[in-house]
């Protein structure tokens, strides 16, 4: 997640971890979201509470990049009836947090410039991207938004580029990288008149040459750039509603499409690009890298991973490997509407739990464009 200071990166981590933690999230959810480490569960809970109790805000990150894994688990007792439960963990997540003014200010010295190095090597080794526009500061730039998100992304592509010479190894591009760049409305809830296609029209009328830009400068860092989507997908976010005196974690927006943003989308979008790029040997393996692991949970393809496990040409196999991912994953993500629930149903009734979340997160994706807090690029 980028962004520069103060446009809310923190809070939304900590408010997403929280919200999982109530009884509500876990009344209706047939996993639970997990913190892999003891200490940031309940740093970022504590957080949350301070928030939902006190009219606390988290604070901001500062001189040291965190990264935070969850794991979604079955919940216990969930897989009763199945002669054999799948196992619990279904999925991670991790969730790179930064200090903003990295963009914004020049490194103190050797010791915080490899800090930032080493911290953009784990961000740009994600699946998906979001880029936060302050909410806060489209507000404070009413009439002259252009000025803000002009300087904004401007910022993001020279910070880029200025690191562009520590970030590629031996000057090679990276076949590893985040080829989904979501641009997110953060604070959104100080908006309540713009839905996302007003803020989608919003950064293409002032933005547009930026935009354009930073796709230059993030294409110039990647193996295979055409395989790659900046601007095109648009979220409205906000961790709760502020009020003076007050913070109200229920009235949330965009929260629930994280994990589909970031475990979905990426499925979908890397399926549709494997099957363009199949002979791109290194680069076709990391389109599908997601999908295939997936498709081998799911039974699909297991055959074949073992296969490539064992050292055969990825160029030789993608194609196979895309015509096996017909039945299984990219079956799934071909499903709209009707077809997908009645899939996540049938996947609920036979304790295939993997396939359920598989369905389930594709289906909050096409929620959300229907509650116009999201637009998926096509």
């Amino acid at each position: 997640m980028f962004g520069e200071s103060g446009s809310g990166k923190t809070v939304l981590l900590s408010s997403f971890y929280g919200a999982a933690q109530e009884a509500e999230f876990r009344a209706k959810s047939m996993f639970d979201l997990l913190a892999m480490k003891t200490a940031d569960g309940y740093s970022l809970h504590k957080a949350y509470l301070g928030m939902r109790d006190s009219a606390r805000v988290p604070g901001a990150t500062r001189f040291a990049a965190n990264s935070y894994g969850f794991s979604l688990r079955l919940r216990s007792g969930i897989s009763a009836g199945s002669k054999k439960p799948k196992q619990s963990e279904l999925m991670r997540l991790v969730w790179h947090d930064y200090p903003g003014e990295w963009f914004e200010q020049d490194a103190s010295g050797p010791e915080e410039a490899e800090r930032r190095v080493d911290a953009f090597r784990n961000l740009l080794g994600s699946d998906v991207a979001l880029l936060l526009v302050d909410g806060q500061k489209m507000l404070d730039y009413s009439g002259e938004e252009d000025r803000y998100l002009k300087s904004m992304l401007t910022g993001i592509s020279n910070g880029l580029l200025a690191l562009t010479d520590d970030l590629l190894v031996g000057g090679k591009p990276l076949a590893q990288f985040p080829r989904i760049w979501v641009l997110a409305l953060s604070k959104a809830d100080l908006l309540p008149n713009l839905d996302v296609y007003a803020f989608r029209d919003t950064l293409v009328t002032n933005a547009s040459d930026e935009i354009e830009e930073l796709r230059r400068v993030l294409a110039g860092l990647v193996q295979g750039s055409d395989a790659l989507s900046v601007g095109q997908d648009f979220v409205l976010l906000s961790s709760a509603k502020f009020t003076p005196g007050k913070i109200e974690v229920t009235e949330r927006i965009g929260l629930d499409l994280i994990l589909p943003l970031a475990a979905g989308l990426p499925l979908e979008r890397h399926v549709r690009w494997a099957k363009a790029r199949n002979q791109l040997g290194k680069v076709g393996e990391n389109l599908l890298g997601a999908a295939l692991g997936l498709a081998t949970a799911l039974g699909g393809a297991g055959a074949l991973a073992a296969k490539l496990g064992k050292g055969n040409k990825i160029a030789a196999g993608i194609g196979l490997a895309v015509g096996q991912l017909g039945s299984t994953v990219e079956h799934l993500v071909g499903l709209a509407g009707d077809g997908l629930r009645a899939a996540n149903a049938r996947a609920l009734a036979k304790h295939d739990y993997l396939t359920a979340l598989t369905t389930d997160l594709l289906a909050g994706l096409e929620q959300g464009e229907e509650q116009n807090i999201l637009i998926k690029g096509r």
